[in-house]
């Protein structure tokens, strides 16, 4: 599954949520049975990943959610919600004590914004950072995933570098005060071809470049599996501007067992590091329907098995 289309068919999804009372959550949890363990690591389910075992509300996919024992969630396109639907999925977790994982602050594969050193594309990312505070404001998610986007044909590629540095520096002077991180994703030039920041070392050294609480590392395990592989040295070697991390396995980008991924394996590794935050499930799923969303579900209990 391309990135693009899960952004694509997860907002589709979310459109889709309505706020009708539900009983759906508690649908495969059968009366008097006891309830799943709490995971071990914050894997983080997207809004709308299990609506045919939960059902199309939102407040009823959260308690389904927590029943199975995930402790976060995350939503790609909260941004762009109602009011009322960001403070309804707030409260939501709030009551159940799970955390909201990253959503996407800017993520335009079509423009080359970031490696620019041109004053309307500058204008153009500080006021997309002010709406990224006050999405924060309003849910209390003080991480933002950006994708710095297309690269410059006619541009050498460490003026390239410089401008990415120059206009991170200029968000930082609006996020860091009041403590909005932003945490850069490289993508796979495989399945996004064009595209600035594509590996994790790039994306260390424009942190260690950019130096600041507030510009960090989001590691897609799949995109580095197509990129780079050796994924736990390059976890470990990045370690400390690591913020947040997207699961997915390769081939086919599904749920961690369906692919080549050895997921037990790293997530072992993060949880022996004391990792608190979220992993993102951003992936789809190897089966259809309900059988395949209770797949996932099964997946992630057997690799938090450590």
């Amino acid at each position: 599954m391309k990135r693009r289309d899960f952004i694509t068919r997860t907002g589709l999804a979310a459109a889709a949520l309505t706020l009708r009372p539900s009983i759906a959550a508690s649908q495969n949890v059968q009366p008097g049975a006891k309830k799943p363990g709490r995971f071990k690591l914050k894997y983080a389910p997207s809004l709308g990943q299990f609506k045919n075992l939960a059902g199309a509300d939102l407040t009823a996919e959260i308690q389904f959610v927590a029943d199975q024992g995930f402790t976060a969630v995350f939503d790609n396109g909260i941004m762009n919600r109602p009011p009322e639907q960001q403070d309804l999925i707030v409260r939501e977790l709030g009551r159940r004590n799970l955390t909201l994982g990253p959503f996407v602050l800017y993520a335009d594969f079509s423009k080359e914004s970031f490696v620019l050193r041109d004053k309307d594309a500058r204008v153009m990312l500080l006021q997309k950072m002010r709406q990224g505070l006050e999405t924060m404001a309003r849910t209390a998610c003080r991480h933002a995933l950006v994708v710095p986007g297309r690269y410059d044909e006619s541009l050498a590629w460490d003026y390239q570098t410089a401008n990415v540095i120059d206009n991170l520096r200029a968000c930082m002077d609006v996020c860091q005060p009041k403590g909005l991180v932003l945490v850069l994703e490289p993508l796979n030039p495989k399945n996004h071809p064009g595209l600035f920041l594509t590996k994790i070392p790039q994306a260390y050294a424009l942190c260690k470049a950019v130096n600041s609480p507030s510009c960090k590392i989001l590691n897609d395990i799949y995109h580095q599996q197509v990129t780079e592989g050796n994924l736990i040295p390059n976890i470990e070697a990045a370690w400390d501007e690591i913020a947040a991390f997207h699961v997915g396995d390769n081939p086919g980008r599904n749920e961690p067992t369906s692919g080549e991924i050895n997921y037990r394996n790293i997530f072992k590794w993060i949880h022996a590091r004391g990792y608190e935050g979220v992993l993102c499930m951003e992936h789809g799923q190897s089966k259809p329907g309900r059988d395949g969303e209770q797949a996932v579900i099964d997946a992630y209990r057997a690799c938090d098995d450590f």
